[in-house]
């Protein structure tokens, strides 16, 4: 059984004929569970109302660092995270690639989810582009190794990689992996202990090759996975297995289905 540990099956569709195909196919993919990331506390309840009847679905909260036009107060994150069922705070962290014009307030925006994921004991969601030193940075000087974190779509340096995992954070990997522009990335997972990785989607946006410019959905991580677990030279079985401990060792309000 797989596990898609970062999708937005909010922004695949608006339907909810075709959101049920969707989650149909995952599971007839042998997904097991997908954790559905907020990018906005604006448009979380809304979000979470899509998805809320599907068993095998969690939501987290949080704003993404490309959506500081929906930031709000560190309250008002509080609040909305402390739902009983929030399991994560994020999508949080730093993007200097799309949006380094707005470093100011993504910088303040990082170390309020980081201090909310430390008073509410749920782990954070950390995206991260072009901004390798700020994040670590915010993470050893805000950041409680009890809270649990995970880098997720990852695509920067290997030495990062290896600091965030020295802080006992997991690095979770999408379809990106098997481009083939992707070798420095794949030299990476080949150095993530597999007690430290997780799988996803990232699903509507990077699908993994074969379905490269489709529309994404959790089915594909089994594509992510079947890669990975060639990559480091183990069965998909093992991969699925290890990855799926490692979602509910790190997420550990979600109920196993």
């Amino acid at each position: 059984m797989f596990i898609d540990s970062h999708c937005h099956l909010d922004r695949i569709t608006e339907d909810k004929e075709e959101l049920n195909d969707i989650i149909k196919h995952a599971n007839e993919a042998n997904v097991e569970h997908m954790l559905c990331v907020a990018v906005s506390v604006r448009e979380f309840e809304q979000m979470y109302a899509r998805v809320q009847p599907f068993d095998n679905v969690s939501v987290s909260c949080g704003v993404h660092p490309l959506h500081q036009e929906d930031a709000c107060e560190k309250s008002v994150l509080r609040d909305y995270a402390a739902k009983p069922y929030v399991v994560a705070v994020g999508e949080t962290g730093l993007d200097y690639y799309y949006s380094a014009d707005s470093k100011a307030i993504q910088l303040t925006s990082f170390k309020d989810h980081i201090e909310v994921a430390n008073e509410l004991k749920k782990p954070l969601i950390i995206h991260t582009r072009n901004a390798q030193e700020d994040t670590l940075r915010l993470l050893e000087q805000n950041y409680d190794p009890n809270t649990g974190a995970v880098l997720h779509c990852f695509t920067e340096s290997t030495e990062m990689a290896k600091a965030a995992i020295d802080m006992g954070i997991y690095i979770s990997i999408s379809g990106i992996v098997t481009f083939k522009s992707a070798k420095a990335l794949q030299q990476t997972v080949q150095e993530i202990p597999l007690d430290k990785l997780l799988i996803e989607t990232d699903s509507p946006w990077l699908a993994p090759v074969p379905f490269r410019g489709k529309k994404n959905q959790p089915k594909y991580v089994k594509n992510v996975a079947e890669f990975i677990a060639h990559l480091k030279g183990v069965t998909v079985d093992e991969l699925a297995s290890v990855t799926t401990q490692n979602f509910y060792d790190l997420f550990s309000l979600v109920k196993k289905d």
